[in-house]
């Protein structure tokens, strides 16, 4: 019961980061109708931000906020100076403009930072642990993700569903040209939308930082499971961003702890261990056709 109890937290964890990356991609895919595959390089961008304030200041504080000025003046700079002449352009066109876009990151990367990877530590105030029952302690600072991660999705929530800006947002993404039409400057509009879809991309690898390495090329793992989650979801939708990031944090997480143990009583030891391995590998691949067979849109598409 309680490695349960500890696997399901780990994997609301994972689902509220997920959560952050799928949130800005969604807005930004549903909105401008743009493929960035880019997207990965803002979080690592993020990553390392935080990774270079906190290591300079000692403050982790600063270190977030860091990563927050950093990713969002990048993503302007990059929807400034090379997205906004790809809106106009194929599926095609945007895919390979942005791989290549990954490629100048992580090389940048290597040139500022060099090819070893960053560490950070948890902050001293959440380097510890919490008793959600008795006798089941986890890490303080993964509870302190999750907080971070539902006080953003209320956030969104309130900012696309009840705040004018939020109205221009939904709006353009239903009618550009009527939005254009009436005086929006869409442009500015665009500009503003991704770099929030940036900033929140580089908050999710400021707090990734404390639990994995900070490295070149970090951005690619994460950016395809992302897809999965927007897929799952629904593109252009925060609420099915939120289901879809939770669904596949969890059904990834408890996958990966449970089924080589459960088919242990099936196969024997060592078959299980490779067989579950495997199948906990493609579960959230698996969890993605099932709902595509049952909604081809997705859980919840932007209306």
């Amino acid at each position: 019961m309680l490695l349960f109890l500890e696997q399901l937290l780990n994997g609301l964890q994972l689902g509220f980061m997920l959560f952050l990356m799928a949130a800005g991609l969604t807005l930004v895919f549903g909105i401008m109708g743009l493929i960035n595959l880019a997207h990965g390089s803002l979080y690592m961008i993020g990553a390392y931000g935080a990774a270079a304030v906190t290591q300079a200041t000692g403050s982790f504080t600063l270190g977030i906020i860091g990563a927050l000025i950093s990713a969002a003046v990048a993503g302007v700079l990059l929807e400034l100076i090379v997205l906004r002449r790809l809106y106009n352009r194929d599926h095609l066109d945007q895919v390979l403009a942005t791989f290549g876009l990954i490629l100048f990151f992580n090389e940048l990367t290597k040139i500022l930072f060099g090819p070893q990877p960053l560490y950070l530590n948890v902050p001293d105030l959440l380097n510890g642990s919490v008793e959600i029952i008795p006798g089941a302690p986890y890490p303080s600072y993964r509870l302190a993700v999750i907080g971070v991660g539902m006080l953003v999705a209320v956030s969104l929530f309130l900012l696309i569903s009840r705040s004018r800006i939020g109205m221009l947002i939904r709006a353009g993404a239903s009618n550009r040209e009527m939005v254009g039409a009436l005086g929006v400057n869409i442009a500015l509009l665009y500009t503003l939308v991704f770099g929030l879809g940036a900033m929140l991309a580089g908050l999710s690898g400021a707090l990734v930082g404390p639990l994995l390495s900070v490295e070149v090329g970090m951005g690619e793992n994460v950016l395809i499971i992302t897809f999965v989650v927007i897929v799952i979801g629904g593109i252009g939708s925060i609420k099915g961003a939120l289901v879809g990031a939770l669904l596949v944090g969890l059904v990834d997480t408890m996958g990966r702890a449970f089924l080589p143990g459960t088919l242990a009583l099936i196969l024997g030891p060592e078959a299980a261990s490779s067989v579950g391995a495997s199948l906990a590998s493609i579960a959230i691949y698996l969890l993605m056709a099932l709902i595509l067979i049952w909604r081809p849109a997705g859980l919840f598409p932007a209306q």
